[in-house]
């Protein structure tokens, strides 16, 4: 690819004053398009290289009539005269961004109150204008020999070579010749260089390969998921299944019917660990890898894999929420696995939910969505509920497997021994799977070896200085972490406030202590720790999937990571250690979060031909939380939390936008929350909550504050907080974000 089409202009110069006005919106966050002079054809979605300032960066060529709903219009600059303008540098040699991409980029800036370029930085963060290099070889020419002295070692090297373009690398190595040689045989017009054909970096999948045999109810719902995707129409629907339901070879059903159109797929899942054991499933339903999508890709795939995308010869990518940003040629379908899971949102830069703007995707692209869970979030099924989404459920496991087992062990009654926190209960029912020959596997949702570590002596606390947080103790490491902001020191021998010697203590448990104590309890057990300190990347989390599938390990101790779709036919027992752990800290979808969290790890018991057991230990057996995972009835629980919420209008039955402000001091910060306050809207339907000091009062260095928007569910909160902050203008370093539809409170 070349990097433009035109040399750069001399900036000494002054710019040509004929040519088209043309709007060119740039990764970077201007309120808008900007305007440029195009002394060569352009139309919208061309990526040209622009001069701003004193370098030129790459921008898109976009609309200067972009239609949004009125809520949700963007800003409208001055119209610089054209003999101001700067001429575009040149265009790039790499397909335009397609109308739908360009369209959805404008929904998500306006619905997050962010600019523009922000969002289109998203779907062009690769280097654009690195252009691919074609490979070179040799070929064989038609040329006589004439008077050329052919020695040994050139005879070689006319014999092997043929029509078909060898590297130097590869010509030498069967011809025994030197790189010398063949170069002189090139001078001399024997040889001439020629483009190595690459082969397409994804296969095609075959949507007749290894069609798998369903149950009649899997058939009737599949068949239901294809019906939109053969129409090439937009529906939404959630695809709901109770664990090892077989969801995924269900959705795979739709998939197949848009291959088969001819069209393009996008899977978005939760979690890259996930990708590995899904592509397996992938690969043996369609004969082919698909395209994968996440931060862990090298900038080379990076490149290929946008390029294949946008040119259509990826057929179907899976990947986390980012990939919405790649510019489908046809897009089909998308699906969202595990459509409730927190991780979907963003919350950082452009802070924006996956599961909700992928449907905003697929409606721009005008095809079907497919939301895919056994524990739906209360957004989804309230949209359900409202009739804006279809519902297809699978209630039977797949197979003939039937539902684990669930039970409490009351730690009030049963409790550990002193210092240990596994109950005898447990440890019994693991004594007795791993003497049958199955797999166990102990959960806990928290990181490192401690939680908080305090002096015994004067009751100081291990503190991140960054941030409000206690510090996490990571024995294995000798350290002590903070988990926001990333602040790391040594495991001090004494305490570093009263100074008493060896007095600091571990306070509550965590996934290493629990290791450590589960080594002790079963000496025999063959032990894997699942969690982001010991994953680091897809391939080592594919290598401990396929230990346990192999049966190399049979005792498995790990954090949310193994709560994912994983399908381990060998695990009949899942104990959690602390199932009460998530119910408290006031936030809003606390009980919910829990409830599909241990749901889900529970769904990892018993998905083959052996019935399987979950023990929850916990302190509040009698929380609606706990009766509602005993007696498997997800759908009253969730019943009872709708009702809990629609009365006050918290959301899905409202709306929210949460104002994060912050500061270098706690003085500016509160001055500015203040601020912003006093100037809060009044309007009927419409209340502010706070200001008030965040949960995380400090986070890397910053004093932050936060105000709470909540409105009527028919009540749009974006033109509410443009009017509301737009006199607002922070200053002394301090700043304003905006999470609109926020998912965590701190």
């Amino acid at each position: 690819m070349a990097s433009s089409s035109l040399s750069k202009p001399d900036p000494r110069r002054k710019p040509p004053s004929t040519g088209t006005r043309v709007s060119v919106l740039v990764p970077l966050p201007f309120p808008g398009p900007l305007d440029y002079l195009a002394p060569m054809p352009l139309e919208p979605g061309d990526l040209v290289t622009v001069p701003l300032g004193r370098r030129e960066t790459v921008g898109c060529v976009w609309e200067t009539d972009r239609t949004l709903p009125a809520d949700f219009a963007l800003p409208v600059g001055r119209e610089v005269p054209l003999a101001r303008l700067r001429p575009v540098a040149g265009k790039l040699d790499v397909r335009p961004l397609p109308q739908s991409l360009r369209r959805f980029i404008d929904w998500v800036a306006a619905y997050t109150l962010t600019p523009p370029g922000l969002v289109l930085a998203m779907a062009t963060r690769i280097h654009l204008k690195d252009a691919p290099k074609p490979a070179l070889g040799w070929v064989r020419t038609e040329m006589p020999e004439g008077d050329l002295r052919i020695t040994p070692a050139r005879r070689s090297v006319l014999n092997f070579a043929s029509s078909v373009p060898m590297t130097t690398a590869e010509l030498g190595s069967q011809s025994g010749a030197s790189a010398a040689v063949i170069r002189g045989l090139a001078t001399a017009g024997l040889l001439r260089e020629a483009v190595i054909a690459v082969a397409a970096p994804f296969a095609t999948p075959d949507p007749s390969h290894g069609a798998p045999k369903l149950s009649e109810e899997q058939a009737e719902v599949a068949q239901e998921l294809c019906g939109p995707v053969e129409a090439g129409r937009f529906q939404v629907t959630l695809l709901e299944g109770v664990t090892g339901s077989g969801k995924t070879e269900v959705y795979f059903e739709a998939v197949a019917a848009c291959l088969a159109k001819g069209k393009q797929v996008l899977v978005l899942l939760p979690e890259i660990a996930l990708s590995a054991q899904w592509t397996d499933r992938f690969i043996r339903r369609f004969g082919a890898e698909p395209a994968i999508w996440h931060s862990d890709l090298g900038a080379k795939r990076r490149r290929e894999t946008w390029r294949a995308v946008a040119e259509g010869s990826a057929r179907v990518v899976v990947g986390a929420r980012s990939a919405l940003f790649l510019p489908f040629a046809d897009l089909g379908l998308v699906v969202v696995d595990e459509e409730h899971e927190s991780a979907f949102k963003q919350e950082e830069g452009v802070m924006y939910h996956g599961r909700d703007m992928a449907v905003v995707r697929a409606r721009l692209a005008d095809a079907p969505a497919i939301l895919v869970s056994a524990t739906p979030s209360l957004e989804t099924l309230a949209n359900v509920e409202s009739g804006r989404y279809r519902h297809e459920l699978l209630t039977a496991r797949h197979g003939g497997a039937t539902l684990p087992d669930v039970s409490l062990v009351d730690m009030r009654a049963d409790p550990p021994e002193r210092g240990l926190f596994l109950s005898p209960k447990l440890c019994t029912a693991i004594d007795e799977t791993l003497e049958k020959g199955e797999q166990a596997m102990l959960f806990l949702n928290r990181r490192g070896y401690a939680p908080l570590t305090l002096c015994r002596a004067c009751g100081h606390r291990m503190q991140c200085p960054n941030c409000s947080a206690w510090l996490v103790e990571h024995r294995a490491r000798g350290l002590l972490t903070c988990h926001h902001c990333g602040h790391t020191e040594r495991i001090p021998k004494d305490c570093p406030e009263c100074h008493a010697e060896n007095s600091l203590v571990p306070i509550g448990p965590g996934i290493e202590r629990i290791t450590e104590e589960a080594k002790l309890r079963f000496p025999e057990a063959k032990l894997l720790v699942m969690s982001s300190d010991t994953l680091g990347s897809p391939a080592a989390t594919a290598e401990a999937v396929r230990k346990i599938s192999d049966g190399e390990v049979n005792l498995i101790i790990g954090t949310q990571i193994v709560a994912k779709g994983w399908h381990f036919p060998k695990l009949t027992l899942v104990g959690v250690v602390d199932a009460d752990l998530g119910l408290g800290g006031g936030d809003l979808r606390a009980a919910e979060r829990t409830v599909q969290l241990l749901h889900q790890v529970a769904g990892r018991a018993g998905r083959a031909e052996h019935r399987g057991r979950v023990l929850l230990q916990s302190y509040v057996g009698e929380h609606p939380v706990m009766t509602a995972l005993v007696s498997n009835d997800f759908q009253t629980f969730m019943e009872q939390e709708a009702e809990q919420r629609r009365p006050s209008f918290w959301p899905p039955y409202g709306r929210l936008a949460a104002l994060i402000v912050s500061a270098p001091s706690a003085e500016a910060a509160d001055a500015l929350a203040r601020e912003i306050a006093l100037s809060a809207p009044e309007r009927e339907g419409v209340q502010v909550l706070g200001p008030a000091p965040a949960p995380l009062a400090v986070l890397r260095g910053r004093h932050r504050r936060r105000l709470l928007l909540r409105t009527m569910r028919g009540i749009a909160v974006q033109p509410i907080l443009r009017q509301w902050l737009g006199d607002i203008k922070p200053t002394g370093g301090a700043k304003v974000d905006i999470d609109i539809d926020p998912i965590s409170f701190l």
